[in-house]
């Protein structure tokens, strides 16, 4: 059998000013045909489960379109249509078909399509008809929608976050496609949306607050007639209708039980919504209480996650380390005039610097700080374990390697996020050897950065992705939606 695969992935910060355009998809994945898999193969991505899935099952995958950006903005109208005609095309070039495996993100905004991926998958479905079978992978960040619900057989969560498993997941869709293709199962999904919105901050699936959720989760997949089932978290940072969480379950031909499950799933969600609100701590608050922890420490820079679509260059953080010369601090800074100017110093020499807070007026005022330059490096590195992403090859462009009183500053010339140890490494840092590690993240570095530090700190910093959502305006959110409306109701 010949089974095709699509991938159109990007988690867009609709609070971010500056929109994703086409070009950073180039930057980062836009790929077609046979250009696939020697980019995916071996990959911890959901896509290189696909490929390997396939190749056991001894069917033929037919790799069609991938393209992934770094989360960021909302995707500009000619951009999305650009995405979108290239996708179809491939997917007409492809020839005769008889399964698809997709990999949307789910929270894709486009500015033409709010809600981009059921979009997409829309268009997909209509080209291929209702027949031919569909089953996809999805981050647990998505805003699930009807619309995507609507257009596939069965849609499969990650289930960690950090997400780690996400080639697992890859593994899973393609068993259940081929079981599906062979006649031995038929899928049946159903999808509830609670009115909850979950704080970002308290979304790592292996905190005491959540994990019973999951192990609640893993239970209902011991039934009879049960295939697989997801919880979704939901992306805070996309003002659309579709935001928040949502439950799917996927049975073996039976609609009710797979409706019942769902609202089980989603129901208890929302008897322990109050955990799920997060709790708040400020810069001046986490440094106090870095005196009585275990160095490293890594203090999470929720306000500027960039994982989450943040600018990379917020120094909220930064100042106030700078302000606490007792500890021996690390920061990383996207700032290409920075690197710029300190490429003209070279290593060994000293320049006056301006850095970061120059992307918008949301992530804090520049820091001017005199700065020895330490090194330059080009700024690519490999990380060969599992990390969020599931991606192993990173470029963040040209860096320079600054100190500046008691704090080394890595500038970088692209946005990167931070998933990897061995961005400090091949820059000749050793991680363990500073007193704070500053992670522009939430939950997406721990995957890294527990390697090396004892103890862990999210903390309250303003920003595009600040930690608070109710500080956010929203003029599209669905309504009434907890913690917002505090007396909305379920079932």
């Amino acid at each position: 059998m010949r089974i095709g695969i699509l991938g159109l992935l990007h988690e867009s910060n609709t609070f971010v000013t500056r929109p994703t355009t086409i070009d950073n998809f180039r930057d980062a994945v836009l790929l077609s045909g046979d250009a696939i898999r020697p980019a995916f193969d071996g990959a911890h991505h959901e896509i290189g489960g696909f490929l390997a899935g396939i190749d056991a099952a001894g069917e033929t995958a037919v790799p069609i379109f991938v393209a992934r950006a770094l989360p960021a903005g909302t995707i500009d109208a000619e951009s999305f249509d650009e995405l979108t005609r290239q996708l179809l095309d491939a997917l007409d070039d492809a020839g005769p078909l008889d399964g698809l495996l997709v990999a949307p993100h789910g929270a894709t905004v486009a500015a033409n399509w709010p809600d981009a991926d059921g979009h997409w998958l829309s268009l997909v479905r209509k080209r291929v008809g209702d027949s031919l079978p569909i089953v996809g992978t999805i981050d647990p960040h998505a805003n699930l929608s009807q619309q995507m619900v609507d257009s596939v057989d069965a849609l499969i969560a990650y289930r960690s976050n950090p997400h780690l498993d996400q080639r697992d997941r890859g593994l899973e869709a393609a068993s259940l496609l081929i079981r599906t293709l062979r006649g031995e199962v038929r899928p049946t999904m159903a999808a509830t949306f609670p009115p909850l919105a979950i704080s970002i901050e308290q979304q790592e699936t292996g905190a005491p607050h959540l994990a019973p959720h999951y192990d609640f989760a893993n239970a209902q997949l011991q039934q009879p007639g049960v295939l697989t089932n997801s919880i979704v978290l939901g992306f805070p940072y996309a003002d659309v209708a579709e935001m928040g969480s949502a439950t799917i379950v996927v049975t073996d031909d039976d609609e009710a039980l797979a409706r019942k499950l769902a609202d089980e799933l989603a129901d208890r969600l929302w008897q322990h919504r109050e955990e799920l609100r997060g709790s708040l701590l400020s810069v001046d608050e986490a440094l106090d209480r870095c005196s009585d922890l275990q160095p490293p420490i890594c203090l999470l820079d929720m306000g500027d996650n960039v994982g989450g679509g943040s600018a990379a260059d917020g120094t909220f953080l930064l100042q106030g380390l700078l302000d606490r010369p007792e500890f021996w601090s690390f920061v990383c800074l996207y700032d290409p005039e920075a690197v710029a100017a300190a490429t003209q110093a070279a290593p060994g020499g000293s320049c006056e610097l301006s850095l970061g807070g120059h992307s918008d007026n949301q992530h804090g005022e520049p820091v001017r700080r005199e700065c020895r330059v330490v090194s330059l490096h080009d700024g690519r590195f490999s990380e060969s374990q599992p990390r969020h992403g599931g991606m192993s090859k990173f470029d963040q462009g040209p860096t320079a390697i600054v100190a500046t009183g008691n704090v080394t500053v890595m500038l970088t010339s692209r946005r990167m996020v931070p998933f990897s140890l061995e961005q400090l490494r091949s820059c000749g840092l050793d991680p363990s050897s500073f007193d704070i590690l500053v992670a522009k993240g939430v939950n997406a570095p721990l995957a890294a950065y527990r390697e090396v530090c004892p103890s862990t700190l999210r903390v309250n910093t303003p920003g595009s992705t600040c930690a608070d959502m109710t500080q956010l305006t929203f003029h599209n959110r669905r309504r009434p939606l907890f913690p917002f409306d505090a007396d909305a109701s379920f079932l």
